[in-house]
């Protein structure tokens, strides 16, 4: 129950921090979380007080702290005012007062552990002679988390999530109080009526407040969790705009069902797709249709048949029923066939030629959102990789085109992700045999009235032929402030593109070293698209101020340094200077040296297998929320399972070396094979290939859970603080 309680905290604050901060700071939830519950049993360890105190004392107070600092926690995190941009504009008071509130909001997620930490420490220190069945308790607890918070979230939303973690810690230290009549019995009651009350109806609970940072929505007319991101309606002259985790990400357009209304589509950036053809496109796939711009858009140019994919559900459920009369029942077209799911899922099922695969800025990133590109530095993004590019392009026909856009924040001078993707479709290219990827590749921006500018970016299996090109740049004047940036047999233009699209492959190598920014291919093992600046230089220029007006100023990558710094701090503050309490003590335990290695090594390992294959299984499973919560509940689980069965292995040494076998096998398997598998089995339905997952996984957990209890069986500490503090 402890361990379910920490991981339904853990995932649902991911998702508070990420509407309400950015992307990358969810990192710091999981860090803040470990940190957390190893700090508790850092207490339990020096605290004389807590070590002679009874099971059942500490357990009642555990929980019954937990659930108040879960409960306040909340209010601190979603209440705190801050603009996490202004904290580089050093030297002023609002970088000084945004830094102080974001460690304010550190402490507060942090310390919504430190009550599992002591509890749990407690447990398993007191009784090791159970400790297999104990690990078990813990991990599948945790597993069990995992695998029913998705629902929460779509249900009652993170908030409540988190409210109903700590109201579950309440009730369990008031059955406590109760049972012992303790007077502690009233805070019990006072706090499981308030938390209840919080989850019974939700709205008694603040909004978190975004980051000032972020547009965010005025006045919503709706708005919805998923395990994906919130989403916020906003109402704005003909269209609804859509919020995605405070973040402008597409539109509802208010639409009468006559085609011929949609006019303004003919001096559009959406327009460029279809001007290239002679003729209207016979099949078309748009990955990220979003609210349906791009649906009505490929209707008003006489699509045959639209094939539309959009992965959010609470998306996909106001285009077909909360907005559907708004949007003239877009999805009930007879010639769209609107989808909830994973584009590169749903494309890898298809066995249809599409003459136009369309990703229109589907990563919430349109042009007006390019001055938060730090809020995507380090997240995958599986739509953009050169494997990407090459299940896009075989599914073209032979005059199949693939068409993308992206939002710039100044594409004069850091043409970022326009040159990235030109880059990473060049690589593409070279798949299909393409030895001139110049003659594969057009380009052009159109301005924005937000700021900023659309790129537009085209890739073709075959070369793009005169009359192609020529209709391409006859449309350029048609759409205002747009420019055509490259295009095959047309004046070269000095930039990023036109070189990496141009140069001889021998040069190119040379030219991405020099160049300032990394815009390098990306590939499936390494989907960070977002992600420019190379640490080394933003390490460099880390004292270097930074306000609002350069936010591409590696404003992700300086985040994520200062992250990095924040739990470095918390670890040295309360995991290490602790131990100076009892130094005494700590210096005379014998094989301490060993056993901190042992329970390192093994903690990091696990954290090892655990990061890479959440990273290894997005794409397979379609989100990195729904990769999360399937990799740890299968990795959790079956590492219990693990822990159960340690018990019958601890005098077979010959066991231990065999499954230190099956690991390295393991290993080997998850480097090598794994990839080419889950490629081969992506067109499976998500809960076919959510047991998938778990089968895949389950040897490793089975493993690892064998050497936690065998650990903790033959440290000396632990034998000897089953005699100490036994009593109820």
């Amino acid at each position: 129950m402890i361990s379910f309680d920490a991981l339904l905290l853990e995932i649902s604050y991911t998702r508070i921090v990420s509407y309400k901060l950015f992307y990358y700071y969810t990192y710091l939830v999981i860090g803040l979380a470990l940190l957390g519950i190893g700090s508790g049993g850092v207490l339990v360890t020096v605290s004389r007080r807590l070590r002679r105190a009874a099971t059942d004392t500490i357990m009642m107070w555990g929980l019954l702290l937990g659930a108040a600092s879960v409960g306040l926690g909340y209010l601190v995190v979603a209440d705190t005012r801050i603009a996490t941009l202004q904290i580089w504009n050093y030297g002023t008071g609002a970088s000084l007062s945004n830094a102080v509130r974001l460690l304010l909001i550190c402490l507060a997620l942090f310390a919504s552990f430190v009550a599992v930490g002591v509890m749990i420490a407690t447990l398993f220190g007191r009784r090791s002679d159970q400790i297999g069945r104990l690990y078990f308790a813990d991990l599948f607890g945790a597993g069990l988390a995992c695998a029913v918070v998705v629902a929460l979230i779509s249900t009652i939303g993170p908030p409540a999530t988190i409210v109903l973690a700590g109201l579950i810690l309440a009730l369990a230290g008031l059955r406590i109080a109760v049972r012992r009549r303790s007077p502690a019995t009233t805070l019990g009651g006072v706090l499981a009526v308030l938390l209840a009350a919080c989850v019974i109806s939700p709205s008694l609970l603040p909004y978190p407040r975004e980051d000032a940072s972020k547009p965010g929505p005025s006045h919503p007319l709706f708005s919805s969790w998923s395990p994906i991101f919130r989403v916020d309606a906003n109402p704005w002259r003909d269209r609804r705009l859509l919020y995605h985790d405070g973040l402008l990400g597409s539109n509802i357009y208010r639409f009468n069902g006559d085609v011929s209304t949609l006019t303004r589509y003919d001096n559009d950036p959406r327009s460029f797709p279809f001007a290239l053809r002679s003729k209207p496109p016979g099949n078309v796939m748009i990955i990220g249709a979003a609210g349906g711009n791009e649906i009505l858009a490929s209707l008003r140019f006489k699509a045959a048949h639209i094939d539309a994919i959009e992965l959010n559900p609470v998306t996909y459920n106001l285009v077909t029923h909360d907005f559907a009369d708004y949007a003239g029942h877009l999805a009930e077209n007879p010639h769209v066939n609107y989808v909830n799911g994973d584009g590169r899922s749903y494309l890898a099922r298809s066995n249809k030629t599409y003459d136009l695969v369309w990703f229109p800025a589907t990563d919430s990133y349109a042009a007006a959102n390019a001055a938060t590109a730090g809020a995507y530095v380090l997240s995958e993004s599986y739509l953009y990789t050169s494997d990407a590019i090459v299940d896009s392009l075989d599914h073209t026909g032979p005059n199949g085109i693939l068409a993308v856009q992206f939002g710039e924040f100044n594409f004069e001078e850091k043409p970022n992700r326009t040159s990235r993707y030109v880059s990473t479709a060049r690589h593409a290219l070279a798949h299909f045999g393409v030895h001139d990827p110049s003659q594969h590749i057009l380009v052009a921006t159109s301005g924005s009235p937000q700021g900023g500018s659309l790129a537009t970016i085209f890739v073709k299996r075959s070369p793009f032929t005169p009359d192609e090109v020529a209709r391409f740049v006859a449309q350029q004047p048609v759409v205002p402030n747009s420019k055509l940036r490259y295009a095959p047999g047309q004046p070269r233009q000095a930039n990023s593109v036109t070189a990496i699209a141009t140069l001889p492959k021998a040069q190119l190598s040379h030219w991405y070293d020099s160049y300032r920014y990394d815009v390098r291919p990306v590939t499936d093992d390494g989907p960070f698209f977002w992600h420019f600046y190379r640490f080394g230089e933003v390490i460099r220029h880390f004292g270097r101020a930074s306000g609002p007006s350069n936010v591409e100023d590696a404003t992700g990558e300086r985040v994520l340094l200062l992250l990095l710094g924040i739990a470095t701090l918390f670890s040295a503050a309360f995991l290490l200077l602790p131990f100076v309490a009892i130094r005494r003590t700590w210096t005379k335990l014998p094989r301490k040296g060993r056993s901190a290695l042992y329970f390192a090594s093994l903690g990091l390992g696990f954290m090892f297998f655990e990061i890479t294959l959440i990273q290894r299984l997005t794409l397979f499973l379609g989100y990195p929320t729904y990769s999360l919560t399937v990799t740890l509940a299968s990795i959790l689980i079956f590492t219990g399972v693990g822990a159960l069965l340690s018990g019958r292995h601890k005098n077979r040494p010959r066991v231990i070396q065999a499954l230190l076998g099956v690991i390295v096998a393991l290993t080997l398997f998850y480097e090598f094979a794994l990839p080419p598998l889950t490629n081969g089995l992506l067109g499976l339905p998500l809960g076919v290939r959510v047991l998938i997952a778990f089968v895949v996984l389950a040897p490793l957990g089975i493993c690892l859970g064998t050497f936690m209890p065998l650990g903790l069986r033959s440290s000396p500490s632990s034998r000897a603080s089953t005699s100490r503090g036994a009593g109820p």
